[in-house]
C-alpha cells in the first residue's frame, strides 16, 4: 500500500530554492554556534523531499531523490545533511515495517515535517556486530513493552520527536531483539543536548535516557525484528551515501577555485580535482543503481551496499585532505571552508557504520559465504 504520493508532492527547484536562500548563509553559524537547523529541516519538508522513497516494500521504491537531495544539503553543510538523513531513516523505519497504524497515522506528519526525528541504531548496530552490548532492555507486559536503559548518541531530536531503536528482551528460548519507535516525551524519556564535537555539533544530537518508559504495542516496527532489519538495513546504508557524496562534491569545486590563483604550485601535489571526480562518479553511479531496488534483502547485495558506503566514506577524508591542501592556508583559517569539510569528512569516517565497523561487516560476510 502507498501511503504517500511522491510524484504528487517532491519539488526538486523549491528544494534548491531553500538551499541557496535559507541553509547556505545559516552554514556559519551552524557549525560554530552549534544551531540546529530546525527551520531549514522543516522547510525541506514543504518540497515534498521526505516522501520519495516511503512507499514502501513490494511497491516501486527509488531511493534516488532521496539521496540526491540529502548529498545537496551535505555539499553545503554536513550538519544539515545529516539531520536530512536522520528524517529520511524514521520515514523508511515505519515504511518498511508490517504496522499499518504507523503508516496511516504517524508516516504522513513525518513527510509533512510535522513530527521530526531520528534513528537510535549506532548502540543496537555496534551489539549486533559484537562490538559492544546492547543498551536498552525490555520487559514484556500487557498492550507493549517496559523499556529502560541509555543511549549515547541520538540525533535530530528535540521535544516532541521520535526516534526509532532496538531493545533486548529476555525470553525462555533466549533473548530477542525488538525494533521500536519512541517519544522524546513519554513518561520516563528524557533527552539532555552534552556533546562537544569537533564539528556536527548542530544536529542537535542528545544523550537519551529511558527509565522504565512503556513502549505501546502500536508503535512496534519488529518483533521480533529479524525481518524487519534485512529489509531495512541495505535503503539505511545508502541513504547515508548521499552525506558522502555531498561532501565530496563540495571538495572538488573548493580545489577547483584556487586552481586560478594557486594552480602554478598546486600541480605538483599527487591528488588533482579530475583524479578525485573520477573515484567520485563510480561510487556515485553504482549508488543511484543499487538506489532502484534497496528491498533486495540478498546478502550478495547487502555487501555491494556496504562496500559503496566504505568507499564513499574513505574518499570524502581523502578528498577533504587534498581540498586544505590546495587551498593551504586560505583553508587553514578560523572561517576555512576546507578545514570544516575536513572536520565533517572524519564524522562520516566514524558515524555508525564507521569505516572499522564496515569492514568487520564485509568480512564477516565474505566469511559466511565462503562457508
Amino acid at each position: 500500500m502507498t501511503y504517500v504520493s511522491p510524484a504528487m508532492t517532491y519539488n526538486p527547484e523549491e528544494f534548491e530554492r531553500i538551499t541557496t536562500s535559507m541553509l547556505t548563509p545559516l552554514v556559519r553559524k551552524i557549525d560554530e554556534e552549534r544551531h540546529y537547523p530546525e527551520e531549514v529541516v522543516r522547510a525541506y519538508a514543504k518540497t515534498g523531499a521526505y516522501g520519495t522513497h516511503v512507499s514502501g516494500p513490494g511497491t516501486a521504491v527509488d531511493l534516488t531523490h532521496a539521496i540526491l537531495s540529502l548529498a545537496r544539503a551535505s555539499e553545503e553543510c554536513l550538519s544539515t545533511g545529516f539531520c536530512l538523513w536522520q528524517q529520511d531513516t524514521i520515514g523508511w523505519y515505519i515504511a518498511s515495517s508490517e504496522n499499518d497504524e504507523l503508516k496511516r497515522e504517524l508516516l504522513p506528519r513525518v513527510v509533512r515535517g510535522e513530527i521530526l526525528g531520528g534513528t537510535g541504531m549506532s548502540n543496537p548496530m555496534k551489539a549486533m556486530s559484537g562490538i559492544e552490548g546492547m543498551r536498552l532492555k525490555g520487559k514484556r507486559v500487557e498492550g507493549g513493552y517496559i523499556v529502560k536503559g541509555l543511549l549515547p548518541w541520538v540525533s535530530n531530536l528535540i521535544q516532541g520527536g521520535f526516534f526509532g531503536t532496538l531493545f533486548e528482551v529476555d525470553a525462555a528460548d533466549g533473548p530477542k531483539r525488538v525494533m521500536t519507535l519512541i517519544g522524546s516525551d513519554w513518561e520516563g524519556v528524557k533527552i539532555t543536548l552534552d556533546h562537544d564535537f569537533v564539528a556536527m555539533g548542530g544536529t542537535a544530537t542528545c544523550s537519551v535516557q529511558i527509565r522504565d518508559t512503556f513502549v505501546p504495542d502500536k508503535y512496534i516496527l519488529g518483533d521480533p525484528a529479524g525481518d524487519f532489519l534485512r529489509r531495512m538495513r541495505p535503503g539505511f546504508t545508502l541513504l547515508q551515501c548521499g552525506m558522502a557524496a555531498g561532501l565530496i562534491k563540495n571538495c572538488i569545486d573548493l580545489i577547483k577555485q584556487v586552481q586560478g590563483s594557486l594552480g602554478h604550485v598546486n600541480k605538483y601535489l599527487p591528488k588533482q580535482p579530475e583524479d578525485i571526480e573520477r573515484e567520485y562518479a563510480a561510487i556515485v553511479a553504482d549508488v543511484l543503481e543499487m538506489a532502484k531496488t534497496p528491498y533486495d534483502t540478498s546478502d550478495t547485495f547487502y555487501r555491494r551496499v556496504l562496500e559503496a558506503r566504505l568507499k564513499g566514506g574513505e574518499l570524502a577524508v581523502d578528498a577533504a585532505h587534498w581540498a586544505q591542501l590546495h587551498c593551504g592556508a586560505r583553508g587553514y583559517v578560523t572561517h576555512g571552508a576546507a578545514q570544516r569539510r575536513l572536520r565533517e569528512a572524519y564524522f562520516i569516517a566514524i558515524v555508525t557504520p564507521a569505516t572499522k565497523h564496515l569492514r568487520k561487516m564485509i568480512a564477516e560476510l565474505d566469511q559466511s559465504q565462503a562457508a
